[in-house]
């Protein structure tokens, strides 16, 4: 019984000082202002988080390195998190295959909890770090693989766990957490990428400004691996899956941006190019048939720019 009370005073202790976990000065007496003040908090807060986020580029720079050499080999980009931090990496994930045409299971989120989790809280399932070693391994974590764990705290026991396990397996392990970097104890970690924020209007509730920085750098380390991977032409998406009628459309309005086509001629050539929009571009820009179109394209490693000679 002692035993168990000393480990939760050590945990007490171990909140208390996070600075995630401290009072906010500018939002003391929130519960006594108007919606409009109230608001007013909120947004001037969250002014501060793209700067946060600015400060750690050279991290999130090293981060996509990694990364893009890794989805090249073979690898995986695979998140590990709990509660908010869990759902923003399976998000990020998922939106991948239908914005850049990643192949299911390149880029993967995991959450304690498990499916479930993401959109009834299962509290419990983040204090083991049993239990994120064992995602690890059910996931398949190879030394090909970056394993990147998000925890605003940088302490969630699951998600310290994974990433732990991801490195005893030879993967490169990332970490996005919103506390001082010279706070970080995982020293297991390749790149820690920490966007200080401070403490949150509401104490202890992370799903705010920690939750929007770890989006923030989430969008940029899937984002910037995907243009550095030939699925943007400009800062238009040309690797986009036609899944639904709003992406059928969208890749005829790319065609036709891009080369000046008319509706019905970006309707053609999709329609030849079997609906991949780079082999479309590259068949009108270039003037060559869907097969050259295609082998260009594998010449020039999935690159449109490279694939026409510009």
């Amino acid at each position: 019984m002692q035993k168990t009370s000393e480990h939760n005073k050590k945990l007490f202790e171990e909140i208390a000082n996070l600075t995630t976990e401290q009072r906010n000065p500018r939002s003391m007496d929130i519960d006594a202002r108007s919606t409009a003040e109230i608001l007013k908090i909120i947004n001037d807060d969250d002014k501060t988080v793209a700067f946060a986020v600015e400060k750690e580029l050279p991290y999130i720079e090293k981060a996509v390195e990694v990364i893009v050499k890794s989805l090249k080999s073979g690898g995986r980009l695979l998140y590990f998190g709990a509660g908010t931090s869990g759902r923003i990496g399976v998000v990020d994930a998922s939106e991948c295959p239908p914005t850049f045409g990643t192949p299911f299971g390149m880029i993967e989120g995991y959450i304690a909890g498990g499916k479930a989790a993401m959109f009834r809280a299962q509290e419990g399932a983040e204090d083991y770090e049993e239990n994120g070693a064992k995602d690890v391994m059910e996931a398949g974590v190879n030394e090909k693989d970056v394993v990147c764990g998000i925890a605003a705290s940088r302490r969630t026991p699951y998600v310290v766990g994974a990433v732990k396990k991801a490195k005893e397996l030879g993967a490169t392990t990332l970490y996005i957490t919103t506390n001082p970097r010279e706070n970080f104890d995982i020293k297991e970690v390749d790149i820690a990428m920490c966007p200080y924020v401070g403490p949150e209007v509401i104490m202890g509730s992370t799903r705010m400004k920690s939750g929007t920085a770890q989006k923030l750098v989430c969008n940029m380390l899937t984002t910037a691996s995907m243009v550095r991977m030939g699925k943007t032409y400009g800062n238009m998406m040309i690797d986009l899956q036609m899944t639904n009628k709003k992406l059928v459309e969208r890749s005829k309005r790319i065609v036709m941006t891009v080369t000046g086509v008319s509706y019905e001629e970006a309707a053609d050539f999709l329609t030849k190019a079997g609906g991949h929009v780079k082999t479309a571009l590259v068949m009108i820009l270039a003037k060559v048939s869907v097969e050259e179109a295609m082998e260009r394209l594998a010449k020039a490693d999935g690159f449109v720019r490279g694939a026409i000679g510009k």
